[in-house]
Order: structure tokens, then C-alpha cells, then sequence
């Protein structure tokens, strides 16, 4: 018998080398890594909305026909982003969260070896699927307050590799929005430029208005945080009709169930719950602010979106960091390059804050 290939034999060699999305653990996981119940956890590590989806969504869950596929042209959910943003159906795909449409653009454009423009640092998102399809990622690094730099990013957009230019905005991890006369700036390059507002419900201005003035404009969207749905897994992407057509044929047919479907649906009917409750995040964000300035030595950064950036004094973050989870507290801890020492601290309920600021308290005096 032939001897039988490896089973990595195959596989296309920049795949290889590829390291996996950094993702969050589940509450029961860090409960258990600090030696409590599941439900004294202080989940502050990946800007889960604190409250939940809108009650809507429960009800809206009870009347699933699961034994049918969900509508693969996205009819009813297309609609109802289509009111709630203000934009024709033709201009909006639906996905499996904004990862999806992410990776459906970026394979939609990228051929091996093409460079994405990416303003680092920032969700790593953007380099695994670039590199997820053979193209590398041109780094673009934000300045002292993490702002884009675009007379940068503009000079490494004119390679002829590059096809995509892509800025989280507000940025993740560090919060702060870009102003759209930037993004405007970015618009007038060859390239596709993607603009990520996941959190854009928390108080940034938005640049969907230009959608239709820029075919080479894609937004993102979510409802993974402003929706409370992070677990059903649902987002958008808006974009020139053409575009949106291409990616409707090119995603996989039934890409959005039934459940996140539902959960859309339920959503659109309650913004008002749900701006509400965001107005309630932006004013708790206030007060952790305030809170966290009030500690000797750290240093919080202003913020568009429902966590804030801290940086730890003293190279101790990595210490500030293990010393919360052993409270039972879960905040992002980063250890590298311009973000090493920080901390991002998703914005939770009172409750949750106090528990934060107690748990710090007793970690910097020790």
C-alpha cells in the first residue's frame, strides 16, 4: 500500500502558520480558574452588553419553525435594518455577526499576496482573516492617543497590492472614534474602505450617510453589543447595491438562523429599550471613569464605546490584572507593543463597578 499523505500535506502553507482569533472564555470557565460560582463572576472582558437583548427577544425565540430553512435572501431582516438605518434593502447583507462580513469581503477582494491597510492597534479580526486568505497586512500605527494616521495610511495605500483599508471606529481597544473628515479622506483612494461601528451606538457619529456617495464605502454593524445578542451571533454590513449583490451571492445560503433572525427582528421593533439602555452604559462609563482616575497611578482613556482603555502604572499590569481574576473579576489584559500595561475594562452595572474599583483598591495598596 502507498504510503498515505500527511493530513497537513494538503493544506495551502500560509495556513500553517496561522495563529488562531484570541477569544474570550465563558463565565464557567473563569469560575472555575478562580475557585468561585459561576455566578459571582465579574465579566468585564469582552464588552458584552450588561443587560441583555430587549425582552422582545424572548418571546420572539418561542416561534421558531426549526424544521425550515431560514430565508436565504434575508427579505424580512434586510427590511428592518433598512428602516432602522435609513438605507434601501439592496444596500444591506446580513451576517453571522460582523465577522462574517468581514471574511465575506475580504474574500471577495483579496487575492494572495494583496495587503490590507490596518491601523494598529486594533481588532485582531481584520489581520486573521487577511491572512486566513494568503494576503498580509500593511501596519499603519495610531499615534500616542491612538488616532489614525492618515497621511500614512494613504502613502501605504497607494502599493499596488493593497485593495482594503479598514478602520474600527470607535476603535477597539482603545475607544475613541475617527472624525468622518478623515474617513472621507480615506474614501478618496482606490481602495475599499471598511469602517467598523460595533460600537457605534454608544455615542460616535456615524458614516453611514455616505453610503451612497461612496460605492468604495462598507460599514459594519452589530448587535452584539448595543443588542445584547453577542451569543446568537448577528451583524451587517452596508454598502453600494453592486457590492451588496455580490456578497448575497457569495455567502454561504443560509448563513443567518432562525434564532438570530428572530433576534433581530425583536431588536428592530425596541430600539427604544435598547437606546435606553444604552444611554444608561454611556452614564455608567461616566462614573467608572471617574472612579478609575480617582486611583493612584492609573490612567483611563476617554471613550465612544461601552469599555474603557486603563493603563497600570509601574509594569504592573500584568500583576493588577491576575490579582482581579483571583477576586473573581475578568477584565482584557495586554501585554505587547504600544498597548503593553493596559487594560480593557468592559462597562458593566453598578454592581459590577463597584466590585471592579473594590477588587482594584485592594490590589494597589498591596
Amino acid at each position: 500500500m502507498a504510503d498515505r499523505k500527511d493530513a497537513l500535506s494538503l493544506v495551502r502553507p500560509h495556513l500553517l502558520a496561522l495563529n488562531g482569533y484570541e477569544a474570550v472564555e465563558p463565565p464557567e470557565a473563569l469560575a472555575e480558574r478562580a475557585g468561585i460560582p459561576a455566578s459571582q463572576v465579574v465579566k468585564l472582558d469582552a464588552n458584552e452588553n450588561p443587560y441583555g437583548p430587549s425582552p422582545k427577544v424572548a418571546a420572539a425565540l418561542t416561534n421558531l419553525r426549526t424544521h425550515l430553512y431560514p430565508d436565504p435572501a434575508q427579505v424580512a431582516a434586510r427590511r428592518a435594518v433598512s428602516a432602522y438605518i435609513g438605507l434601501p434593502p439592496e444596500h444591506i447583507v446580513v451576517g453571522s455577526g460582523s465577522d462574517e462580513i468581514i471574511d465575506l469581503a475580504f474574500r471577495s477582494v483579496l487575492d494572495p499576496g494583496d495587503a490590507v491597510v490596518n491601523c494598529t492597534p486594533t481588532f485582531g479580526m481584520y489581520v486573521f482573516t487577511a491572512h486566513v486568505c494568503g494576503a498580509t497586512t500593511i501596519d499603519v500605527e495610531r499615534d500616542q492617543l491612538f488616532a489614525i494616521d492618515v497621511d500614512r495610511m494613504l502613502i501605504a495605500a497607494k502599493d499596488t497590492s493593497v485593495k482594503i483599508i479598514v478602520v474600527a471606529s470607535p476603535n477597539n481597544p482603545s475607544g475613541n472614534a475617527t472624525p468622518v473628515s478623515d474617513l472621507r479622506r480615506l474614501l478618496d483612494s482606490d481602495c475599499l474602505v471598511i469602517v467598523d461601528e460595533a460600537y457605534v451606538e454608544f455615542g460616535a457619529e456615524s458614516v453611514t450617510p455616505l453610503v451612497a456617495e461612496y460605492p468604495n464605502l462598507l460599514v459594519l454593524r452589530t448587535l452584539s453589543k448595543w443588542g445584547g445578542l453577542a451569543g446568537l451571533r448577528v451583524g451587517y454590513g452596508l454598502m453600494a447595491p453592486e457590492l451588496a449583490e455580490l456578497l448575497m451571492r457569495a455567502k454561504l445560503p443560509y448563513n443567518v438562523n432562525q434564532a438570530a433572525e428572530a433576534a433581530l427582528l425583536a431588536s428592530l421593533e425596541d430600539t427604544a429599550t435598547l437606546n435606553t439602555r444604552a444611554r444608561q452604559i454611556v452614564a455608567e462609563r461616566g462614573r467608572m471613569f471617574d472612579a478609575l482616575a480617582g486611583l493612584p497611578g492609573l490612567d483611563p482613556l476617554p471613550s465612544d464605546t461601552n469599555f474603557i482603555l486603563c493603563q497600570v502604572p509601574d509594569g504592573r499590569g500584568k500583576a493588577v490584572y491576575e490579582s482581579l481574576a483571583a477576586q473573581g473579576v475578568f477584565v482584557r489584559y495586554y501585554a505587547r507593543g504600544k498597548l503593553a500595561d493596559y487594560l480593557r475594562i468592559s462597562i458593566g452595572t453598578e454592581n459590577n463597578t463597584d466590585r471592579l474599583i473594590a477588587a482594584l483598591r485592594t490590589t494597589l495598596a498591596a
